[in-house]
């Protein structure tokens, strides 16, 4: 058996020892003799079962691949977002993250065996095939999709630019199949793009890559261009099917139109996950300081547009619209492994100023309106988010129980949402939700407080 536990010692190495500073500050004595005991045996369990592996399988196996795999599974073991990450897969994350990479252009996640579509990124191969979000990838290039992983799926989904990609799609409340033919692009995830509808300047944020914070820099300073120097009478930030992204983009962006005041709260196991993130003054939330801001969300809206929706509804610095947002409130923190790639690893939670956590749970908006969904799409055009995903982590509190829809219609003209918030800022409709008071806002923040506060003295 010293073989064995040697063995599952050195297939175990690459992740213990890049956790090791983490390990490290946990306390000792929180495993008792008992548990270590335990601990030792199954991993004893899992060097048995990789020496017989090894030795009798039918055919001699990949032994990189054998561990590689056994890291994947334990880190999705953990929630929906943890994950191992090959040199190949954290290459494309890199990519991803910057803002520019070749494919087909769509958010996926891995459910029940299949892919499945998160959200269709804008004027990408996948928008304009007509894929959907909850859509299910089945099949690509002639291979079932069942039994790969992620991974596997992502990279047959990308390749040369230029090239053709069979994929089958399947949709739920349609009976058969549905076959595309894709051309593989390049995918410059544009940040930010903005226009001008019916006198109003309307900024989509589509995703938090590393061009986010620049990018609404530069459409804002465009904007006053435009308007000879002076204020618009309002903005509307669009982050409706917003996926998320990089989580200091998400404080940067929301900086953008604060000046003082929390960003965003994060609190993990371990000292070093703990932060909080404050909004200091700068020349853009001066310039933007007496502009009102409408921020749409749907249950697309996730992550990193969630912190920032939450920041400016808690700050009371925008008027949020639309539908409940999709609910992850967790950080992922990417753990480089050397030159065996790196681990996705969800390791703090993350709190809107007013300490709310949303994960499972979403943020709710001010203003809800809801869209004329097409009658094919009736019924499959919400999903329940975060709390609908296997292995989530739980909510602190409540979790959604049903449905916010993701539905956007492509003409503007059609858009519930995006109508409303004009007529407001025209103020051809009125709302008490807005704009929002600031100081009204800061009140009820603490008369919250004052009775959280004598709560915990009557317990006591």
């Amino acid at each position: 058996m010293a073989v064995v536990f040697k063995r599952a010692l050195i297939a175990l190495m690459a992740v213990l020892v890049s956790v090791g500073p983490i390990a490290a500050q946990t306390e000792q004595s929180e495993m008792t003799q008992q548990e270590q005991d335990e601990f030792y045996r199954q991993l004893e369990l899992f060097g048995l079962v990789l020496d017989r592996i090894r030795d009798e399988y039918i055919e001699a196996p990949d032994e990189t691949e054998l561990i590689r795999a056994a890291i994947q599974g334990m880190l999705t073991s953990l929630d929906p977002h943890s994950a191992y990450l090959s040199p190949e897969s954290f290459a494309d994350v890199r990519e991803d993250t910057s803002g520019t990479f070749g494919g087909l252009g769509i958010e996926v996640t891995m459910e029940e065996g299949l892919v499945k579509v998160v959200t269709p990124y804008d004027e990408s191969p996948a928008s304009r095939a007509g894929i959907l979000a909850n859509d299910f990838v089945v099949e690509i290039d002639g291979q079932q999709v069942m039994g790969m992983t992620l991974d596997e799926a992502v990279e047959l989904m990308r390749g040369e630019i230029g090239t053709d990609v069979d994929v089958v799609i399947a949709r739920e409340g349609v009976d058969q199949p549905i076959e595309l033919t894709l051309t593989r692009d390049i995918i410059e995830v544009s940040a930010v793009r903005w226009s001008m509808e019916r006198d109003v300047p309307v900024i989509r944020l589509s995703r938090f890559s590393g061009q986010a914070f620049s990018g609404l820099d530069e459409a804002i300073r465009e904007i006053f261009a435009e308007n000879d120097g002076e204020a618009p009478t309002g903005i509307i930030l669009d982050l409706r099917n917003n996926p998320g992204g990089l989580v200091d983009q998400a404080q940067f962006v929301a900086d953008a139109f604060l000046s003082q005041g929390s960003v965003v709260l994060t609190r993990g196991r371990i000292d070093s996950q703990n932060s909080r993130y404050d909004a200091r003054p700068d020349e853009l939330d001066a310039m933007l300081a007496d502009v009102p801001v409408i921020v749409l969300i749907n249950g697309g809206s996730a992550s990193a547009a969630e912190i920032v929706a939450g920041a400016l509804q808690d700050q009371g610095r925008a008027t949020l619209v639309g539908t409940r947002s999709f609910g992850k409130g967790s950080v992922q923190s990417i753990i480089p492994l050397g030159f065996d790639g790196a681990m996705r690893l969800t390791t703090a939670r993350y709190y809107t100023p007013n300490n709310r956590s949303i994960q499972a749970l979403g943020i709710t908006p001010d203003i809800e309106v809801l869209q004329d969904v097409p009658e094919e799409l009736q019924g499959f055009d919400t999903i329940i988010g975060e709390a609908g995903l296997a292995g989530h982590i739980a909510g602190e509190e409540e979790e959604a129980t049903v449905g916010s829809s993701v539905y956007v219609p492509a003409d503007k003209a059609e858009d519930n949402q995006l109508q409303h918030a004009i007529d407001l800022i025209l103020g051809e409709t009125e709302d008490p939700a807005f704009p929002p008071n600031p100081d009204a806002v800061v009140a009820q923040q603490n008369t919250e407080a004052a009775e959280a506060e004598a709560e915990t003295t009557e317990t006591e």
